[in-house]
Parts: structure tokens; C-alpha cells; sequence
């Protein structure tokens, strides 16, 4: 086959071709992939501003309605949004669990403190919305700063390499960060959420039952079941608290001498793709998430007074956690309150103490 070009072959030019852009991409192709990176990157990026710079306002415009703030709010909730709690030494290993607790117990205190002395005069379950609120934005806000850092960072050493591997991790970076940004509306409206299915199982056997408070923001309550004595633990609601199992689990059975033969745990539990939301699961173990401290008092009493822990999930995706529950998972509740009865039922006997621990986010979910 033959081109009109001076008699050259179009086999001859495609093959120059072909070689030129092999040396093109040898020589040029670190810098057009960290082009391409980096563009892709910027776009993301800007859109994590949008969304932290969304959350703020949203903040702004919460702590407006629900109080007569004071002083320059948007400077208190910026200061707040940089917050840092760093975590003791972990070098020796010894007494870390307490000093750990320590940590998040002052953390924890000191925003209260803060949204207090914005909006004091607001209603309880106002103040742990706003907690949550802003909370939700510090988490947008740090995602926001991390990327932003290792963006410059790549751009600035040129490496193609660290441009790439950000680039890589962005789509799952991006899912947390829309998560958090939808999660907003859903904790503003004081709805439940998907991470209050183990307080929404918990109150359908608390209900009418007499309660008290046992630990921080913690209530359990007292009732009979099947012949059996059954202790209902959760976070007080409808406030958007996670409460202090741990500790609560604890006083119960070294304090007030509960002889409890059984703990279920009823708790969410992220899926893996292809599961489906609201699917129940059964296990062995203490399931609570956190930074690790409920669940190692958790395991220290029942290892010590050799109680069996029982644990059932309901499975949701990351997007379901802090958004208004959906019906699977409020289906899903109905069906972890059938499985904690069969539990009930197959593992003890009539006359026991069983406890049931609702854990979880007990936002709009009452006793």
C-alpha cells in the first residue's frame, strides 16, 4: 500500500509514528501521567473544600437557631476544627488503656465546654447535636488538610509516583468524605442513624422497664425475660451519645454485684461489598468500636468473671453509619431482636442474669 507523500509508504509513517510516541512516553510519560494526576487531584480537592467549607456553615447556622451565641462564633468553631488530641505514649505499653481513656474523657469535656459557652441556654439534645455536628465538620476538615498536604507535597518534589498513589487512594477517601458531608443533614434533623441500630434494638426490650443511670450518659434498665432477669443497656437518648459501656458493664457486676451469666452485644458492623444492608450476623466477642478502650473493660470484666459475650451485627455500608437509618436496617433491627431471644433462650437458663448491650449512636432513639 502506497501514500502520495514523495512515494513513502503508509506502513513506513505509521511505524515513525509508533516510534516516536514510544520515545515520547519514555522520556515525557512520568511527566504527562503526574499532568494527569494532578489535575485529577485538584478537582477532588476542590471538592473536599466545598464540603468542609459546606459543614462549616451548616455549624454556623445550627448554633444560630438553637442558642443566642456570642462573640465571634465563626472564629470559635474554626479554633475547634483544628483541635488536636494526641494520644499518650504507646512505648510501654503498660497502663496505656487508662491513660488513653483519660485522653478522650478530657476531649470529650472540653467540647462540651466549648458548645456550652456558644449556645448554653439550648435543650440536651441540641448541645449533642451540635456535638456531633462539629465533630462531623473537624472530620471533613482534617481529610480536606491531609490531602491537601500530600497534593503540594507531590507537586512540589514533582514525583509522579506520590501524585499516583494518592490518586489511588482518592476514591475511597472521597466515600468517607461524602459520608460525613450527607451525615450533616441527617444528625441536624436529630433523626436515628444507621449507627443507633444497636440502642434501637436495646429499647424495644428497655421499654416501661424502671432505669438508671450508671455511667456517663449511660442508662440500664431492668426486666424480665423468658424466667430470666434481663439488664438493658444504652446510651441515653434521644441526645447523640455513645455512652460509657465499658465502664457501665463494669459497675455492674463489681460494684453492684450482678451475677450476669451472658453479654450480648448488639451492634452495626460495616459489609463488605456484595452484602447486603440490614443483614444480621451472629458471633462470639465483645462488638463496639471505638478507640478500644470500652471494648478492652469490656473483655478485662468478662475474662475475669468468666461471663461468655455474644455479639450480633447488622451489616451497613459506610454511608448508612451517620445517615438517617434506612428501612433494611430498621428491618435488620427486627430481626437482631429475634436473634438476641434465641440467644436468650439457648444459652441460659430460667433464674440468670443476662445482660444486652444496645451499643451505638442513641441519636433520637428514647428508652
Amino acid at each position: 500500500m502506497s501514500s502520495p507523500l514523495g512515494g513513502v509508504s503508509l506502513s513506513t509513517i505509521l511505524s515513525s509514528a509508533y516510534y516516536v510516541l514510544i520515545f515520547v512516553f519514555i522520556f515525557y510519560g512520568g511527566r504527562i501521567q503526574s499532568r494527569l494526576s494532578v489535575n485529577s487531584i485538584g478537582k477532588s480537592l476542590g471538592r473536599l473544600e466545598s464540603m468542609r467549607d459546606k459543614a462549616r456553615r451548616e455549624v454556623l447556622d445550627y448554633f444560630g437557631q438553637k442558642g443566642s451565641p456570642t462573640g465571634d462564633v465563626g472564629e470559635r468553631v474554626d479554633r475547634f476544627l483544628d483541635y488536636v488530641t494526641i494520644m499518650p505514649e504507646g512505648m510501654d505499653p503498660a497502663g496505656i488503656i487508662g491513660k488513653v481513656e483519660h485522653i478522650a474523657e478530657t476531649s470529650d469535656e472540653r467540647a462540651r465546654a466549648e458548645i456550652r459557652g456558644i449556645i448554653g441556654n439550648a435543650d440536651a439534645v441540641s448541645l449533642s447535636v451540635a456535638q456531633n455536628m462539629l465533630e462531623l465538620a473537624s472530620g471533613l476538615n482534617t481529610i480536606t488538610k491531609v490531602v491537601r498536604h500530600y497534593y503540594l507535597l507531590g507537586k512540589k518534589a514533582g514525583s509522579s509516583m506520590a501524585l499516583m498513589q494518592l490518586q489511588m487512594s482518592l476514591p475511597q477517601i472521597m466515600e468517607q468524605a461524602d459520608a460525613l458531608s450527607k451525615a450533616m443533614d441527617s444528625v441536624k434533623t436529630g433523626m436515628p442513624i444507621g449507627d443507633g441500630v444497636g440502642p434501637l434494638v436495646a429499647s424495644r426490650f428497655i421499654s416501661g422497664a424502671p432505669k438508671q443511670t450508671v455511667a456517663k450518659d449511660t442508662v440500664v434498665g431492668t426486666t424480665a425475660f423468658e424466667g430470666r432477669t434481663l439488664y438493658v443497656l444504652k446510651a441515653e437518648g434521644p441526645m447523640g451519645y455513645v455512652g460509657q459501656p465499658g465502664v457501665a458493664i463494669r459497675r455492674l457486676v463489681e460494684e453492684m454485684n450482678v451475677p450476669l451469666k451472658a453479654i450480648i452485644m448488639v451492634d452495626a458492623a460495616g459489609k463488605l461489598e456484595g452484602e447486603e444492608t440490614g443483614q444480621v450476623a451472629e458471633g462470639v466477642g465483645a462488638a463496639i468500636g471505638g478507640l478500644g478502650v470500652e471494648k478492652f473493660q469490656i473483655e478485662e470484666v468478662a475474662t475475669k468473671h468468666d461471663i461468655p459475650v455474644y455479639a450480633v451485627l447488622v451489616k451497613e455500608g459506610d454511608l448508612d453509619v451517620m445517615a438517617t437509618m434506612k428501612k433494611e436496617i430498621a428491618d435488620g433491627a427486627e430481626k437482631a431482636v429475634s436473634l438476641v431471644k434465641r440467644i436468650i433462650q439457648e444459652r441460659t437458663k430460667e433464674g440468670e442474669a443476662v445482660l444486652l448491650a444496645g451499643i451505638g449512636n442513641t441519636l433520637g432513639v428514647g428508652q
